[in-house]
């Protein structure tokens, strides 16, 4: 059963139809995995195609492999649901779904940016409904995630509460010599041991000027005066919190200490300044500009920050683009966003689950904002 109530994903379906009245259509097609976790409560794989009929008047149905059918039942909030065999065409069942329910004729939404709905699909659909017309909703299903509930914040925040306590636990027992392999291994069996649902851990790597976020954990032994990048990923009941910090294994050199201060400071500002109607570019202007100005970097091609939120099992992405801070960002902050807001220079990191509030930004990590050092 879903952690959310059947009034949440009520009020999730009036938000859709309103776009939907807006873009004139009479049925939208939801398909990607995190779209149908969102408005559905139940998600599977793209083994097969399978997508949500969510029209504009009336109750949902779900179109899916006869195999899912029991898990869709006692997940999602609405039991309606058409199952076909492996050896059907699932875009013909959905097409004759959509037909047998007078939408054969229809204006029929889709979101255009969907990895679930192929070319192919979308083409054999529209040859199978050619009286309908489809018509392109692109990312309007991502965007209405954009504001949390009080219920979604509530498990973000517990997942940074377990990112929190991973690396209270996992900072300490860094040492010259441990591998970065070896303390992934750690941090994603800690996390299992307080509950976090298995996922992508994140990224454990040595830490040098400032393209390092994505590094692959090396097998070599980490030696004195390396710094060790720890950006963790946390997930409970789906949703995701994210942190980074870096770890010096032995005395901390000026030039870091000194990057690392001045990060620290200018993503205070940065948070300091994200509050309810604020520019995006100008939120990220105020850390990528003091960056820049300060010589960290000569150059910043990396956003400052990005959607946090609900993420796949099985997830195409690992990072949600929804809503990104750039320079050229014209959308504004609203109460309820919540992001992962990350800078890197010099070889130090720092990155925070922020919580857009009423007031303004929250911090739902709330480990100590330092240049960490383990002799």
């Amino acid at each position: 059963m879903s952690v959310f109530s059947s009034a949440e994903f009520t009020a999730r379906f009036e938000r859709l139809r309103t776009a939907m009245r807006m873009h004139a259509v009479d049925v939208m097609i939801l398909d990607d995995c995190e779209i149908l976790a969102y408005f559905t409560g139940y998600e599977t794989t793209l083994n097969l195609y399978r997508a949500c009929i969510a029209p504009r008047e009336g109750r949902p149905v779900m179109v899916l492999r006869a195999l899912d059918a029991e898990p869709f039942r006692s997940q999602s909030w609405f039991q309606d649901h058409e199952a076909f065999a492996d050896g059907d065409d699932p875009v013909e069942k959905l097409a004759g779904a959509l037909g047998t329910r007078g939408f054969g004729a229809a204006a029929i939404g889709f979101d255009s940016g969907s990895h679930a709905l192929s070319v192919a699909g979308y083409e054999r659909l529209r040859g199978l409904l050619p009286d309908a017309r489809f018509v392109p909703m692109h990312q309007v299903p991502w965007e209405l995630r954009l504001v949390k509930s009080p219920a979604e914040i509530a498990l973000i925040r517990r997942a940074a509460e377990l990112l929190d306590q991973t690396l209270q636990e996992i900072i300490p027992m860094l040492s010259p010599g441990v591998t970065a392999r070896d303390v992934a291994a750690t941090a994603r069996l800690r996390l299992a041991e307080l509950g976090a649902d298995p996922a992508h851990l994140g990224y454990v790597a040595a830490a040098r000027g400032w393209d390092f976020l994505h590094a692959q954990s090396e097998e070599s032994p980490l030696e004195a005066g390396d710094v060790l990048h720890l950006e963790l990923v946390a997930r409970y009941r789906g949703y995701e919190a994210r942190l980074m910090r870096c770890v010096a294994l032995g005395p901390i050199d000026a030039e870091r200490r000194h990057a690392a201060e001045l990060l620290v400071a200018l993503q205070d500002a940065q948070l300091a300044a994200m509050k309810p109607g604020a520019a995006a570019r100008d939120v990220d202007a105020i850390l990528r500009n003091g960056v820049l100005a300060a010589g960290l970097r000569e150059s910043y091609p990396n956003v400052t920050g990005y959607t946090l939120g609900y993420y796949s099992r099985v997830p195409i992405r690992s990072s949600d683009f929804t809503r990104c801070f750039l320079p050229s960002a014209e959308w504004r902050l609203e109460a309820g966003m919540v992001f992962h807001m990350y800078t890197s220079a010099r070889g130090v990191s720092f990155s925070e689950t922020v919580l857009v509030g009423d007031q303004g930004a929250e911090r739902l990590t709330k480990l100590d904002r330092r240049l960490f050092s383990k002799s």
